[in-house]
């Protein structure tokens, strides 16, 4: 009896559908775990760790006094101990405790992170008057604030020092938005102006049609923005006297000392004597400068905004591109090619596009994108410009259009498949009461099947935003002075290189110089860049999902 109702319950596939059930939660399960480890490594890192000061003792040495804060500990075998040089016993069985601090002060000991043992570590403490110091260079420092100068002058000790401190560093802090205004704003715009009137020149002469009238009138656009850029110098240079103006002076744990400018700081805080509410408004104040700043210390410090940027304009405008060719080869494939032979070769040709490795394309892209096309651009528009290339290098346009070649063969089969599913009475209703082939096409059948279209476009966002390795070949740097847009005219720079969030994880986990500094950034970039793609993703389906609302009547 038992034995037939198992085999009853065996035949009426409910197994099946508990597997399917379980292989699902598990998916579920591995992704969300993912997603949870990948969170709370990168986005702890923004957290003001206390700061531990400890006597470390190693056996047959003096005693030394480490500042820093505990980045990761383990437990090593006495075997490995032994073989790094350490004084243990490399026979003796057991594990011993190794932590990983970040001491800082590159510039003093030359590195960030030290190694010590957990068992050699005595007198642990955390003093409240420890300042940790973010600079533009050289990484974090740790120590202890002696005196706040002005012109060399001591202006401010003891207990008056760190609270006047932080005054002097909101002040420099001013100036140096002062100091990015002007730079990349007022000069950058006469940077380029000059750069205009050097090409215009150019340009003149290669068609021999510069005239002295010509030549006069560049003369005095280069003299007015001479003038202009001389003014703006002054003030800069006044802003840099005041920049530099304050430093202050610290000592490490060791007993040095060293003067550090506060044009060099970025932050500086006391963690040990922070309350819980003081490290949150930290905290997020950190998360703020990591979404909206550009990157510095090669790329380990400062925040990603580039890389963000140039993600998102990349993804909106392949999407502006492969949109209409893969909605347009769909039509032609499904509504007017004759259904034969040659059709079906071009739907397995299409498939097939669609699992060729994106490096191909990289390459497709950099030798008929850039070397055939761009340089032909150059050679018929620009050739005041050679032999420094415009379009005939690297850039956001030809990255766009390497991945709408990649993306087309999905927007081509979602959008077939769309089509596909209108019923044929729709077709041959509107063409009864009179409506032509293309009225029909462009009023039933295309509104229709947009949904279709948006899965396309949403699955080609997908694979699109994180694709890497043709972007190496066309146009993605590791670090960009400039966005691709911005105030000097044609406003939007396609020609530019770019940064990418895929390419920064690659180039912070693979080519950093400093890799436990970069560590917490791979994970912390990593969610942004599942987080920009699951915007741009969820953002589809609303505009899909309203589309689909909109058109399910004439469907039923």
């Amino acid at each position: 009896m038992k034995q037939n109702s198992f085999k009853t319950w065996f035949k009426s596939g409910s197994p099946w559908i508990w597997m399917n059930a379980g292989a699902v939660s598990i998916a579920v399960v591995m992704t969300v775990g993912l997603l949870a480890l990948i969170a709370v490594r990168g986005l702890s890192h923004f957290w003001p760790s206390d700061v531990i000061e400890v006597d470390y003792r190693i056996p047959g040495q003096e005693s030394l006094v480490i500042l820093g804060e505990v980045n990761s500990d383990e437990e090593v075998p006495m075997t490995r101990l032994a073989g790094s040089g350490l004084p243990v016993d490399g026979e003796a069985p057991g594990t011993m405790n190794r932590q990983l601090l970040k001491v800082g002060n590159r510039d003093l000991y030359g590195a960030d992170f030290r190694w010590v043992i957990g068992e050699w570590m005595e007198n642990p403490r955390t003093p409240e008057d420890v300042i940790v110091v973010e600079r533009r260079e050289w990484g974090n420092f740790y120590g202890y604030l002696v005196d706040l100068r002005q012109n060399g002058e001591v202006i401010a000790e003891g207990a008056s020092a760190w609270p006047a401190l932080k005054q002097a560093v909101d002040r420099a802090l001013t100036i140096h938005e002062d100091i990015q205004h002007l730079e990349k704003g007022e000069i950058g715009r006469i940077n380029a102006g000059l750069e205009q009137v050097r090409l215009q020149k150019r340009g003149y002469e290669l068609r021999d049609q510069l005239t002295p009238e010509l030549q006069a009138r560049l003369d005095a656009e280069r003299a007015a923005l001479d003038a202009e850029y001389a003014q703006l110098e002054q003030q800069l240079q006044a802003l840099y006297t005041q920049f530099n103006r304050d430093s202050f002076t610290a000592r490490v744990p060791d007993g040095r000392e060293k003067e550090i400018s506060l044009g060099k700081v970025v932050r500086a805080f006391q963690p040990n004597n922070m309350g819980v509410m003081d490290k949150t408004g930290h905290y997020f104040a950190k998360l703020w400068e990591f979404v909206s700043d550009e990157p510095r210390e090669a790329n380990t410090e400062g925040g990603v905004f580039p890389a963000i940027f140039g993600t998102v304009l990349m993804v909106l405008i392949m999407s502006v591109v492969v949109t209409p060719f893969g909605v347009l080869a769909a039509v032609y494939l499904r509504e007017y090619a004759k259904q034969g032979v040659v059709t079906r070769i071009i739907r397995i040709a299409v498939n097939n596009l669609a699992g060729v490795p994106s490096i191909v394309y990289g390459v497709f892209g950099l030798g008929f994108f850039i070397y055939f096309l761009g340089g032909s651009i150059d050679s018929l528009f620009f050739p005041e410009a050679l032999p420094t290339p415009t379009f005939g290098t690297g850039g956001m346009l030809w990255a766009s259009l390497t991945l709408a070649l990649l993306t087309v063969p999905v927007v081509i089969v979602s959008t077939e498949e769309g089509l596909t599913r209108i019923p044929r009475s729709l077709r041959e209703g509107s063409l009864a009461l009179g409506a032509t082939k293309s009225e029909t096409l462009w009023k039933i059948i295309l509104p229709m099947s947009s949904p279709a279209m948006m899965t396309g476009l949403i699955l080609a966002v997908a694979r699109a935003a994180g694709e890497v390795a043709p972007l190496m070949l066309v146009g993605v740097v590791k670090l960009a002075p400039s966005l691709a847009v911005n105030a000097n005219y044609p406003y939007l720079h396609l020609d530019q290189k770019f940064m990418h969030l895929g390419f920064h994880i690659y180039d912070v986990g693979f080519q950093s110089p400093n890799v436990e500094a970069a560590r917490p950034l791979v994970y912390a970039t990593a969610l942004l860049l599942v987080g920009v793609i699951a915007t741009l993703n969820f953002s589809a389906v609303a505009i899909r999902n309203h589309l689909r609302e909109k058109y399910k009547a004439l469907e039923n």
